[in-house]
């Protein structure tokens, strides 16, 4: 497979806000760089677009203000300025050289050349640089063969880009799961070798790197291998090679039975069925509350989840009743559309039986709700008979 040495004929380089852009900032001073090049020059489809530039940020804030571009400032720590077009949003970052790592976090310093910016990236696909007039790609590190051949390679010393920033692990086994054919033995070493530096890694960047990953079509091949290389045990040490092989299933029962891949229902197949190791690892990822209740949720599994999938998505909800049905191996369309009903039934309809108003009115309801539920949430005729039942007798 041979690539194209520009992006010419793309069609988001024809968006009226970058020839804006290009316009306020000079055509000599950017170009374009990162996912949208290579995503362009891999036939995927490109959204976010990224512009690398000589100019420092007050100058492109300066400019963009002539031009009437609106910009917000927001990294402009580290040199990077966000120009709001009608078309989209487009990060504009002044070329940087590092000054100093310690695998967390970079010290890094403007610099004026193209090849020193692209040198401190992490990997050679991701150093395809088109220049925004011409739209020719410069590629200083071999970045477009190894495209071609879909290999994900560190640009320089595997060990040292990764001694450089430890997040890079997680994001070669991302981007090989992604893009990846061949392997790159180098990176795979240096991947299990530096696995502990994970450890030193804040929690919210290895979930957001972790739910990346398991966020695409099919990480299975990936993930098997992180854990047979004992990288994966590092982020999560309850996993074992049965809920690696469960993971796996649980993505060929999505395709089949036409559900989209869902990141918080990968991670709990990969974690035992008990609610306190879902507790656990969601403490230890950071995740929001909602992504917290959502796994423990999941990872409350039951071997009988199967059994009466529509009580499944009335106690649990249908979110969590998919998951686990995937995780059970069974049919989840049943519930895809559903709608949970409401009981027919208050409390206030109980008091007026004769029940004093206090406990025993929750529990006769919990009661009928429960028969309800076991029949097939059957109208307000066989309600009132099944409360009838439950009411206590003179």
């Amino acid at each position: 497979m041979s690539l194209p040495g520009s992006l010419a004929g793309a069609e988001w380089t024809k968006r009226a806000g970058l020839a804006a852009l290009t316009a306020a900032l000079g055509p000599q001073n950017i170009r374009w760089v990162g996912g949208a090049v290579r995503d362009t020059l891999l036939g995927m489809a490109v959204s976010d677009v990224d512009c690398a530039t000589l100019l420092r940020p007050d100058e492109v804030i300066d400019r963009c203000k002539k031009a009437g571009i609106r910009t917000v400032p927001t990294g402009i720590d580290h040199g990077t300025v966000t120009a709001v077009l009608d078309d989209g949003p487009v990060e504009i970052t002044t070329l940087r050289r590092d000054v100093s790592t310690d695998g967390r976090r970079a010290t890094v310093a403007f610099a004026d050349d193209w090849r020193d910016d692209a040198a401190r990236r992490d990997f050679t696909i991701n150093a395809l640089y088109a220049h925004a007039e011409t739209l020719e790609i410069s590629d200083y590190f071999g970045g477009l063969d190894d495209l071609a051949v879909r290999t994900v390679r560190f640009i320089g010393d595997a060990r040292q880009r990764i001694a450089e920033d430890h997040l890079r692990i997680l994001r070669y086994y991302r981007f090989q799961a992604r893009f990846g054919a061949d392997l790159d033995h180098e990176a795979e070493e240096a991947c299990a070798d530096l696995s502990d530096t994970l450890k030193g890694l804040s929690r919210e960047r290895v979930a957001d790197e972790l739910l990346k990953l398991l966020s695409l079509p099919d990480p299975g091949e990936t993930v098997e291998r992180m854990f047979n290389r004992a990288v994966l045990r590092v982020i999560l040490p309850e996993t074992s090679l049965r809920q690696v092989e469960l993971m796996r299933d649980v993505i060929e029962r999505e395709a089949a039975q036409g559900f989209a891949a869902d990141p918080l229902r990968r991670l709990a197949a990969l974690l035992p069925p008990m609610p306190e190791i879902g507790e656990i690892v969601s403490a230890r990822l950071r995740l929001s509350k909602a992504q917290r209740a959502v796994l423990v949720g999941t990872a409350s599994r039951l071997t009988s989840d199967s059994d009466n999938p529509r009580a499944l998505a009335y106690e649990e909800g249908t979110q969590i009743a998919v998951h686990r049905l995937l995780l059970a191996g069974a049919d989840a369309n049943v519930i895809r559309d559903w709608q949970a009903p409401s009981l027919p039934l208050k409390g206030g309809e109980i008091v007026a039986r004769g029940v004093s108003a206090g406990p025993d009115v929750a529990r006769i309801l919990r009661c009928v709700e429960r028969r309800w539920i076991a029949e097939g949430f059957p109208g307000r005729e066989r309600v009132e008979a099944i409360l009838a039942e439950e009411l206590p007798t003179a």
